[in-house]
């Protein structure tokens, strides 16, 4: 039945797809085309970004006259590739009634992915299936079978999926009433061939002339470009893109400098090469040094908003960066400071994430993202890297420091972005990118000089904000104290309660929340592997947080985390439970390298939970397998695959085993640190951050980030003062004061401020004896 509009109007409530990727690949060249193999299909193709889904699926039904299937549904297929270091991915696809093999390319020189196809079986014929989703949302798309092929667009984004030797007819509907695949199902064949669908959720269906051949699927902002885009590829040949995409990985690949790849044992060797170019892979195009977080979507297939992590998260990028600089990759690692340079704020913070093109997305503030970038090319300059891009460097290090300086160390969110508050790792970083951003030249001396007596004030009053002793827990296991996951008040972690986001709002006793940050304190240096605290933390970690699957143990980011599967199977929808992270085996793989022990274990669990293709997983199912629900014990959950930050971390992990030293560790911070009793010149005082009794060997500093008069007495005003403040350095204003000849009083202050005076409070500050 051949008709021009498709009946069914808007169609059903459009979704996204799986996040359960085989694998990922682009090519290396001026083509902007990404794409994802899930369920032994093409699902999510990227572009003109790494930032931007078009698609949501291109798969395959095989029909006869008494007979048809959706090889999705099947589920039964191989994946290759010819080596681990070529994302080129063969499909085969086996049934009793016949043998579909698959080939994905993108084309290097065009905006252009080819799929090479074959299919074996009698009397059979290949329809492929496409379900555009363009902009990144199933709404509002239209539709239409074209002389060139079959042609969708959406706001000026067109596609165009053209055949080698034709289409014998397509039909065009709307997904849950009048598309491809509700004919099949109803009627048992093709017998619609509706010409236009649209605007709604729709889908394509082709009936190809011949079983074998190539496929192009084009993307343009025209609909002519599209079909030119498609139709020269074809021209040129599927031969020689695959020859030009090979060649250009395989150059590529020879840029790695991974120290002794080539000794590793095979499989390792393969998992750092598969990780560098799933690395790579996620390097936007026409925004070089851009970095998405994950080519895919977290439990996409339950809800319509891709979301997704196809966006750019500073730190996510830096955990990478440091991966690529392990590998040698100096044009990737300056690549990427050079863009998170061009994306930093005004005022010194960059966005939680962004689009690829630097536009925000979720406006956060994270205090480690601050940090991570000056550590990053802090690094940059020990290694001699930084060559003409000093002068930007040293122009971000100074905004982000001084904005560290003025707003830390309490961070609005956290590194897993659920809660404000002091944490050990947002601490760890910062301190460290003081510390390095000092020694590195990029602040002014009196800057410098403020940025280390501020980092060694915060080193030193860590444990006062992050640790707790003779807790329950603590009695539990035998040991002294621990560090906590996060302080949210600033005031003794003892007391309090942090919100657990994901969790409906339930609460847990601060004391109680343990998390797995405190590791990066030995990790940059800050303590060592020895420190007793650190040594009684991991006992406790190991025993709250650790589960020992056949493949090795798995973390949990933090006790009762919210952010996964509920316990029945059913997808995240804003809550859950949090599930095992492999990325976390790493972190703790590198305090057993710390502590000179054997990180094999956390090696072998992070491998073994990757996908057929090598993609390492965000979460892992950590219960018993519920098969109907796709969830099997120790194989990949719902969450993003892959995640870059997992790949990154294995790098890493692997680097330590063969260097002994994290790739992430500055020798001018641990050298800082590794002096003996490095004493604080002065205790740094707040408004938002108190600091307890100060000792009389120490200089109080009172801080404001604007200039005010102090007015001060001790011991019930006595001996009444004024003093005005001075800048003290990276934007801060204070007034020091000696406090040697104090010990054993108390302090009372309160501050008229030049722009607003009296600020209608008084304080007061014990000095310890």
């Amino acid at each position: 039945m051949i008709a021009q509009q498709a009946p069914g109007a808007p169609g059903s409530t459009a979704t996204w797809t799986s996040s359960a990727k085989d694998m990922v690949g682009t090519a290396i060249g001026q083509g902007r085309v990404w794409f994802t193999v899930g369920y032994g299909i093409l699902n999510e193709v990227y572009w003109p970004s790494c930032s931007t889904p078009q698609i949501r699926d291109l798969g395959f039904i095989i029909a006869g006259d008494d007979f048809w299937s959706e090889v999705k549904r099947v589920h039964q297929y191989s994946l290759t590739t010819p080596s681990s270091a070529l994302p080129i991915p063969k499909i085969v696809h086996q049934h009793e009634r016949y043998r579909l093999e698959l080939e994905i390319i993108t084309d290097p020189a065009r905006d252009v992915l080819l799929i090479h196809y074959h299919l074996e079986g009698e009397g059979l014929r290949l329809y492929p299936l496409l379900a555009p989703h363009l902009g990144g949302d199933g709404d509002n798309n239209y539709a239409s079978v074209t002389p060139a092929g079959l042609a969708a667009q959406k706001n000026g984004q067109y596609l165009i999926l053209s055949a080698e030797s034709g289409f014998a007819r397509g039909s065009v509907g709307y997904v849950g009433s009048s598309d491809g695949w509700q004919d099949f199902s109803q009627n048992g064949g093709m017998h619609w061939e509706y010409q236009q669908a649209g605007p709604g959720n729709v889908a394509m269906l082709g009936e190809l002339n011949r079983n074998s051949g190539v496929l192009a699927l084009a993307f343009s902002d025209s609909a002519q470009g599209a079909i030119t885009l498609a139709n020269s590829s074809l021209a040129a040949g599927y031969q020689e893109a695959k020859r030009q995409y090979a060649y250009l990985w395989a150059e590529w690949n020879e840029t790695v400098n991974f120290p002794e790849l080539d000794k590793l044992p095979k499989k390792l060797s393969d998992a750092v090469r598969t990780s560098v170019v799933v690395l790579k892979t996620h390097e936007g195009r026409t925004f070089p040094g851009s970095l998405v977080a994950s080519l895919s979507t977290p439990w996409g297939d339950t809800h319509k908003d891709p979301g997704g992590y196809h966006l750019v998260w500073p730190r996510d990028s830096v955990e990478v960066g440091f991966a690529m600089l392990a590998c040698g990759l100096i044009t990737e690692v300056r690549a990427l400071l050079a863009y998170l340079i061009a994306i930093q704020q005004p005022d010194g913070h960059w966005m939680q994430n962004n689009f690829t093109d630097g536009r925000p997305y979720w406006q956060g503030i994270q205090l480690d993202e601050v940090a991570l970038p000056v550590l990053f090319a802090a690094k940059l300059h020990e290694q001699g890297l930084l060559g003409e891009m000093r002068g930007a460097a040293v122009h971000m290090a100074r905004k982000a420091l001084a904005f560290i300086a003025q707003y830390g160390p309490a961070s609005p969110q956290d590194r897993w972005e659920e809660n404000s508050g002091i944490n050990p790792f947002t601490l760890s970083v910062s301190i460290a990118a003081l510390v390095a951003g000092a020694k590195a030249g990029f602040l002014e001396e009196g800057d410098k000089q403020y940025a280390i007596d501020l980092a060694d004030d915060w080193n030193e009053r860590l444990e006062s904000w992050v640790y707790v002793s003779n807790t329950e827990l603590d009695h539990e296991l035998g040991i002294s104290g621990h560090y906590i996951r996060l302080n949210p008040n600033c005031h003794s972690a003892r007391f309090g309660d942090v919100m657990l986001r994901n969790r409906n709002n339930e609460t847990i006793n601060t004391r109680a929340l343990l998390g797995m940050e405190y590791l990066y304190l030995v990790r940059l240096g800050l303590r060592k592997a020895s420190d007793k605290r650190i040594q009684d933390t991991t006992k406790l970690v190991d025993k709250q947080l650790c589960v020992n699957l056949p493949a090795g143990p798995y973390y949990y980011r933090y006790n009762e985390d919210g952010y996964g599967e509920h316990e029945d199977g059913r997808a995240f929808d804003g809550s859950g439970v949090g599930r095992l992270w492999p990325l976390l085996s790493g972190e703790r793989g590198h305090y057993a390298a710390a502590c000179k022990q054997d990180i094999q274990p956390y090696l072998n669990a992070i491998l073994a939970s990757a996908s057929t293709g090598g993609m390492l997983p965000e979460q892992i199912w950590d219960k018993e397998s519920i098969p109907e629900r796709g969830l099997l014990t120790g194989r990949p959950s719902g969450s993003a695959m892959p995640l870059i930050w997992a790949h990154a971390e294995l790098i890493k992990l692997i680097y330590v085993q063969k260097t002994g030293v994290p790739i992430e560790q500055l020798h001018s911070v641990s050298e800082h640190y590794g002096q003996k009793s490095l004493a604080p010149r002065a205790r740094h005082w707040r408004d938002n951050l108190s600091c307890g009794a100060v000792p009389a060997d120490r200089e109080l500093w009172i801080e404001a980030q604007e200039p005010f008069v102090l007015h001060y007495g001790y011991d019930h005003w006595q001996n009444i003062k004024e003093q005005s403040s001075q800048p003290l350095g990276l934007g801060l204003y204070g007034v020091a004061l000696d406090v040697s000849a104090l010990a054993g009083k108390t302090i009372q202050f309160t501050r008229r401020f030049d722009a607003k005076g009296w600020e209608g409070r008084d304080w007061s500050i014990d000095i310890e004896a």
